[in-house]
């Protein structure tokens, strides 16, 4: 991909992680967090997150309690990615790689150097 006049990559038009996979990721970051937050987070709207929310909800991904005025979520442990003809990929192992480490400048921060 060609560098942009100040010198940065322009970003793709696609991305490696699905919406799904950007909402359950800011659900396990902040368990409170609200749907607006979540479109903000992701880019998209707040239907389409409460829509996916829904949909993580249904699928057994996610549980979901209301506390007073806010929700409370919570990731449903023992799950796998929904990934037909590749082997049982836990969740959390996909959560561990967005939660557990710290990026600088694009690296991660154990990376030698």
């Amino acid at each position: 991909m060609a560098d942009t006049a100040d010198g940065a990559q322009p970003h793709p038009r696609w991305t490696f992680l699905t919406d799904h996979a950007r909402v359950l990721r800011l659900i396990a970051a902040d368990p409170r967090i609200r749907l607006r937050d979540i479109a903000a987070g992701t880019g998209i709207t707040e239907r389409a997150a409460g829509r996916i929310v829904g949909d993580l909800r249904q699928a057994g991904y996610i549980g979901q309690v209301r506390q007073g005025r806010h929700n409370l979520y919570a990731i449903v442990p023992g799950r796998y990615l929904p990934d037909p003809g590749h082997p049982a990929i836990p969740v959390q192992a996909l959560l561990d790689l967005f939660t557990r480490r710290e990026f600088r400048n694009g690296e991660p921060a154990d990376a030698g150097g």
